[in-house]
């Protein structure tokens, strides 16, 4: 899908192909977006503007130069751009061109809500975007207003879990898992505005940038930093309840190792007691220990006692782990 922007007072256009782009006014263009484009869809852009695309894996390289850089008459700018998919989170590259007339060329595979938000404040002033200058400007605006409104429904999702955590009375694999999600979220989106970071930081060193755009370029880049520190804050946050996490599941298992500990030692005299008499040695004397009653009923004695001595110890045992204040 192509779209293409005008100038002020028009609306912008969607193509199904760059075959009707020969009959657009180019000098009226101000950006034209590629969504998903074919080989061939790129290859005539690139025929009639005279740029180079790039290709995926080279937008997604790490290297500063293919963050921006200056190549020949036109600018290359790319930027990764977060993409929240509730238990999992998405990282779509995309790519800039402007062109020497500034014309701006935006290409990436997804529907992307930013360029949306774009779209609606190209509509709203149109004025403010007469060139592909203020055009990208206005779309790195709308990338980092889209950071933070990700950024504070991250840090909403860390206050939720953390109000679990310190209020459940029962931690599980669950939310150790959670927070590797969030996590990752966290991760994701710091690399997000770090890559716009290095956008911003080769703008400000170009000289084709118009200077006007100077301010806006400023503000953004504060707005960056700010996005990258409250980044660290809910990483930090995210590490805090990790090890907070953890550590209740360590006093659980403990708590857990502990009764089954003392029922083990509590139970073992008895059982001694138990191995002892079931040895059945002849000289026992308490094998013959029997009570006659006088209604001539025959109780043994022994087997009695040994019953009683094991609830005994028994319950010696369990008194003597209260007192010393084990259980």
């Amino acid at each position: 899908m192509i779209t293409v922007y005008y100038k002020p007072d028009k609306l912008g256009e969607k193509f199904e192909n760059t075959k009707n782009l020969n009959h657009v006014d180019l000098s009226q263009v101000v950006w034209i977006n590629l969504t998903a484009p074919t080989s061939m869809e790129k290859s005539e852009v690139e025929q009639l503007f005279g740029v180079k695309l790039l290709s995926r894996a080279e937008a997604t390289e790490i290297e500063t130069t293919s963050k921006y850089s200056e190549a020949g008459d036109y600018i290359v700018a790319n930027t990764n751009y977060y993409i929240d998919k509730g238990k999992t989170n998405e990282t779509e590259p995309v790519s800039f061109i402007i062109t020497s007339s500034g014309l701006l060329i935006s290409y990436h595979q997804l529907e992307l809500n930013a360029l949306n938000e774009a779209e609606k404040r190209i509509k709203l002033r149109p004025n403010d975007n007469s060139t592909g200058y203020e055009v990208f400007m206005t779309v790195l605006e709308a990338f980092i207003d889209y950071d933070a409104d990700m950024e504070e429904l991250l840090t909403r999702e860390i206050s939720r879990l953390s109000r679990v955590i310190t209020t459940s009375s029962d931690i599980d694999k669950a939310i150790l898992h959670r927070i590797n999600e969030l996590q990752e979220k966290s991760t994701s989106l710091r690399e997000d505005v770090f890559d716009i970071q290095r956008v911003l930081s080769g703008i400000e060193r170009s000289k084709r940038f118009p200077q006007e755009a100077s301010p806006r370029i400023l503000l953004m880049v504060k707005d960056a930093e700010s996005l990258m520190n409250h980044g660290d804050i809910s990483f930090s946050r995210l590490d805090y309840l990790q090890d907070t996490a953890m550590g209740l599941i360590n006093i659980q298992q403990n708590e857990i190792v502990k009764i089954l500990s003392v029922a083990a030692v509590i139970f073992m005299p008895p059982t001694l007691i138990a191995s002892m008499y079931g040895m059945n040695f002849k000289m026992m004397p308490e094998l013959d220990w029997v009570w006659e009653l006088n209604n001539g009923w025959v109780v043994p004695a022994g087997y009695i006692f040994a019953l009683l001595l094991m609830v005994v110890v028994t319950l010696f045992t369990y008194w003597f782990f209260k007192y010393k204040k084990w259980l």
